[in-house]
């Protein structure tokens, strides 16, 4: 360490085109992408990457970059976009818990657009995969959790984390990454109201970071330079969008010894993530106490700051709204059983019986919760039931932590749930073998029903 975090974290990355791979961090970079697949392909049939991809079809450029969404080949940055707004769509991308961070959806979308442009080796892409979560995560922890308060931090983190993945992509030094992250601080945006308030804004931060994050790789390794001092100093990047200059202690904690690619969160529900403590506790009370909606007189959830301020939400007019409403996912968990895709179906959206359920939920904000986060993501749980009875519960994790992790049966069990309708069983099973078993580079799938808009 050398008082500059941007170069320790850039010296990192550089390590990571050829230091010794063990076997369980290249199974963990595998898995990611995995997951990244199961994320990205119902996004590929709903949402603005699909209003994207109509819109820029003439712009896509020549190169052989794969946009998942439409199919068509192009440059990297026009893949990077789509992939990333569609792979953050239906909300099933995955955390890093520490720093409240989605490091999928913007670095393998750079990664893989690039990769794919430049005919890397599948070695190459996932060692570029793991240096651009090591530098995105480490960053994350550095910022939070202020940085929170304001901004989206995957679309603002996760710029730098795709540009260093691009950067590693285009073989770059340590310096040339350095210069790559400077430059991607400079384009990294998206604040709280579009991912808190109404609209589709909130997708497009992880294609705009992506995206965004290829050209400053790009541009680094084609010899543009930015200030070393981008990350820590009194006009940087820190101090203009979290409390202080950045808590560079805890985000560089570790570096060398452990590798953030390998403590990631799966996710089992398809919500926001604040949400998924109360999810996993209801679900374990259900299982104690064999209740059914009609048994229940009220629910109360106890939750930490974001619990509150970003999913107390009662007024859910479309799948977006519903997918940040505790009271919503609450109710659907009760009456199906799941939260996942068939939740936010127009079908269960109506059902007059998950709307009246929802009264039935309250959130409020635990001091002792809110001091555990974001190591912790947390819940207690009071259910008042119409016998009378009172049960409580308090939920410690959430399914798919590191400290209660997803096994790789459970893992393949959630990307087959989410792939098979878009691909069909034949596709999705060849896609997840190339990923899981060979030397080759993911490249294009056949989705069912695909229509590429106009060249």
């Amino acid at each position: 360490m050398n008082g500059n975090p941007l170069m320790d974290l850039a010296r990192a990355a550089e390590g990571w085109h050829s230091r010794a791979l063990a076997d369980d961090v290249a199974h963990d970079a595998r898995r990611a992408v995995l997951d990244w697949f199961a994320a990205l392909l119902p996004g590929c049939l709903e949402g603005p990457g699909v209003t994207l991809s109509r819109a820029l079809a003439t712009g896509r450029g020549e190169g052989e970059a794969i946009a998942y969404v439409d199919g068509a080949r192009g440059t990297a940055r026009h893949a990077a976009l789509l992939n990333g707004t569609a792979s953050h769509t239906v909300e099933f991308d995955d955390i890093f818990r520490d720093g409240g961070y989605h490091p999928a959806s913007p670095t393998i979308s750079a990664a893989l657009a690039v990769a794919q442009a430049e005919g890397a080796s599948a070695e190459a892409f996932y060692r570029a995969v793991i240096g651009g979560y090591e530098v995105g995560c480490r960053i994350a922890m550095a910022l939070q959790p202020s940085h929170y308060r304001n901004w989206h931090i995957t679309a603002t983190v996760g710029t730098m984390g795709a540009a260093v993945s691009a950067a590693m992509l285009k073989g770059c030094d340590a310096d040339q990454i350095g210069h790559a992250i400077a430059i991607a601080s400079s384009f990294a945006g998206g604040h709280q109201e579009n991912l808190q308030g109404r609209g589709q804004t909130k997708p497009l931060h992880c294609g705009h970071a992506a995206e965004a994050g290829v050209l400053a790789g790009l541009a680094a390794a084609a010899g543009v330079t930015g200030s070393p001092d981008s990350l820590h100093a009194a006009h940087g990047y820190a101090a203009a969008t979290s409390d202080g200059t950045g808590n560079w202690q805890a985000g560089l904690a570790g570096l060398g010894e452990w590798t953030p690619i390998s403590r990631i969160t799966f996710k089992n529900h398809g919500c926001c993530g604040h949400i998924f403590p109360a999810l996993d506790g209801i679900r374990a009370m259900q299982a104690k106490h064999s209740f059914g909606p009609g048994d229940v007189a009220r629910i109360e959830i106890q939750g930490y700051g974001p619990t509150v301020a970003i999913c107390d939400r009662m007024e859910v007019n479309d799948a977006r709204d519903a997918r940040f409403s505790v009271q919503y996912c609450a109710a659907a968990l009760v009456h199906t059983g799941a939260v996942r895709l068939a939740a936010f179906s127009p079908e269960a959206l109506a059902r007059a019986d998950l709307r009246d359920f929802m009264h039935k939920v309250t959130v409020v904000e635990d001091s002792e919760i809110t001091a555990a986060y974001p190591a912790r993501r947390q819940a207690r749980l009071i259910i008042k039931l119409n016998s009378g009875e009172v049960i409580e519960h308090f939920q410690p994790t959430r399914k798919g932590d590191p400290d209660d992790p997803f096994t790789d049966a459970e893992l393949v069990e959630k990307y087959e749930e989410l792939t098979v309708g878009v691909l069909g069983h034949e596709e999705a099973a060849r896609l997840r073998d190339v990923i899981m078993n060979s030397d080759a580079l993911p490249g294009g799938v056949t989705l069912k029903n695909h229509r590429r808009p106009a060249a």
